[in-house]
């Protein structure tokens, strides 16, 4: 478990330089055709090295109604999100919230659902891991996308140098998240997935006094206090997750793992981009409203800080792993 989230951190430390590197020197647009060989290389690998992973579903039929009830619930609340803070916004996110309680109705009357619904309401261990993983999302993915920002209008920096920036939280999460999950083998997931989440709020907080004048090294240490802590809490919340469940259910609870990282990447990415409406509106960064992205910016970082301080409940009240 450790090993498949410190690899998922070695590809977030690769992606920053990477995506700064192809955007100066080829074009942003390289980013999205450089996808395209490794979408083929999973589909590959997926198909002939996952032989047997679904061996406990043989007989289950597919959940078509509860299938297409969470599609259309995913892609309205994402859609919906990208658009905020317009009206039609708030229609598709009514519309993904209707379909996903219809889809929460299906899932309990059919033999073999998506998702067994139960294992939410029935195994506080899991849910409480689930929603500190939802909120811890939430918190900390837009953390690049300011910083990005920030390094590039205000430091004057080039894409590929603000990139090489960035690299250092992700990199603290690799070195760090299999170290975090051999501890947790031995001491109570839960007690360092609630510190790692109180070291990811300290960060946060300390995000709070940036300013124009800040030196690039401030930068770089907060970036490696919050990349320490979030890969203190991963691999123990990981951890608690998959060992809170049958191991019929682990299937869906690496899929819910999944699901609450990109719907808390997506709620992250909401609140940015409301926030910068609010105080920045249609306008393009420029000097003449510097003053108002730091603020923007600094709103964004409070709203993350108190989503934290809910993440260090959910995680510290879990209860222990049997």
């Amino acid at each position: 478990m450790r090993l498949y989230v410190s690899a998922v951190y070695i590809g977030l430390s690769v992606g920053p330089f990477a995506g700064g590197f192809l955007t100066r020197f080829v074009g942003w647009r390289s980013l999205f055709f450089i996808m395209i060989p490794f979408g083929l290389l999973s589909v590959y690998l997926t198909l002939k090295k996952l032989i047997g992973e679904w061996a406990d579903a043989q007989g289950e039929t597919l959940d078509l109604p509860g299938s297409i009830l969470y599609g259309i619930s995913i892609l309205s609340l994402v859609y919906g999100a990208s658009m905020l803070p317009e009206f039609k916004a708030f229609v598709f996110i009514g519309i993904g919230t209707v379909c996903m309680l219809c889809f929460i109705w299906v899932e309990k009357r059919v033999k073999a659902p998506v998702i067994d619904v139960s294992i939410f309401y029935n195994n506080k261990m899991f849910t409480f891991s689930s929603l500190a993983a939802l909120i811890n999302y939430s918190a900390t993915f837009a953390v690049a996308f300011f910083l990005s920002l920030y390094l590039q209008y205000i430091k004057g920096m080039p894409p590929q140098t603000a990139g090489t920036v960035l690299i250092a939280q992700p990199v603290m999460m690799a070195v760090f998240s299999p170290i975090a999950g051999r501890l947790s083998d031995r001491i109570e997931p839960r007690k360092i997935a609630t510190l790692g989440m109180a070291v990811t709020t300290l960060g946060m907080l300390l995000f709070l006094f940036v300013n124009q004048t800040t030196p690039i090294g401030v930068i770089i240490g907060i970036l490696i206090i919050l990349g320490f802590g979030f890969a203190m809490f991963s691999s123990p919340n990981m951890s608690a997750i998959m060992g809170a469940v049958e191991k019929r259910f682990l299937g869906i609870a690496s899929g819910t793992v999944a699901t609450m990282r990109l719907l808390g990447q997506m709620t992250s990415m909401a609140i940015a981009m409301t926030v910068f409406s609010i105080f920045i509106g249609r306008e393009k960064i420029t000097p003449d409203n510097y003053d108002l992205f730091i603020t923007s910016v600094r709103t964004c970082f409070t709203i993350s800080s108190i989503l934290c301080f809910f993440g260090i409940f959910f995680s510290f009240f879990r209860g222990e792993k049997e």
